[in-house]
């Protein structure tokens, strides 16, 4: 019998990513970011690392062996993320640590955090920290939500009144310091995906389990999570990308 460490766990077994990203668009983010050979790459607030994965394969070539670090709060994520490595021939460059994004000492010349700025106490937060991760001359891929339309009080009631139209997003980086260098906006498809396969690990469980005791608080969790999406926020929240430089 699944326990409910299990169920929690399967919110992310059919997911690639914990954020509205397709394969395309995460290759032009990663070649936008120009990781070479030799680059250390530092993924801050990681999951299971499947974008530093593909960031550090991405560098490996000949004796200039590109490395990379994840971090992260998530024991189950970073085991995964360390089953991953290993299953690519990987395990030798990439290394998964359990702690605080914010207080991490770790540095790289390419440094992700996708989603991650609430581990820092929020966007303007987040930006000024990892200034101090990035290594001089090196560039930060930053992921972070903002409005695409104006929300409605049930939309700012669930992600919070810091949030802030795109141009605003683009003149705080610019406030802090940093040089936009590309951005990029995830589609309405990557989005539906995000969401779908949010749900599918425990979708399917319902399926297979329907008269588990567990069954109705699963199912309801499931149904208040796409009736939130697609009433309040959907087409309202978008996530943007941006390669930053300083």
């Amino acid at each position: 019998m699944q326990t409910t460490e299990d169920l929690a766990a399967l919110r992310y077994a059919r997911m690639r990513w914990n954020t509205p990203l397709s394969d395309e668009h995460a290759a032009l983010l990663l070649q936008r970011l120009d990781i070479r050979p030799g680059t250390r790459v530092l993924d801050l607030g990681c999951g299971w690392g499947e974008l530093l994965l593909r960031a550090v394969a991405a560098g490996v070539s000949g004796a200039s062996v590109t490395t990379g670090v994840g971090v992260d709060t998530d024991d189950a994520a970073l085991a995964r993320g360390r089953a991953l490595a290993a299953d690519r021939s990987l395990d030798r460059h990439v290394t998964f640590v359990k702690g605080e994004a914010a207080s991490s000492r770790e540095t790289g010349d390419r440094v992700l955090c996708v989603g991650s700025s609430h581990a820092f106490g929020g966007t303007a937060d987040a930006l000024k920290a990892l200034a101090e991760s990035v290594r001089p001359g090196g560039r930060l891929l930053f992921g972070d939500a903002y409005w695409e339309r104006p929300p409605t009080t049930e939309a700012v009631e669930i992600f919070g009144e810091e949030t802030v139209p795109l141009a605003d997003l683009i003149e705080l980086a610019r406030g802090l310091g940093w040089r936009v260098l590309h951005f990029s906006t995830a589609d309405q498809r990557e989005w539906d995906d995000f969401e779908s396969t949010w749900r599918a690990g425990q979708q399917e469980w319902l399926l297979q389990h329907p008269e588990d005791p567990r069954a109705t608080e699963v199912r309801e969790e499931l149904d208040d999570r796409l009736r939130e999406y697609v009433g309040i926020y959907r087409g309202v929240l978008g996530l943007a990308y941006f390669v930053l430089g300083r």
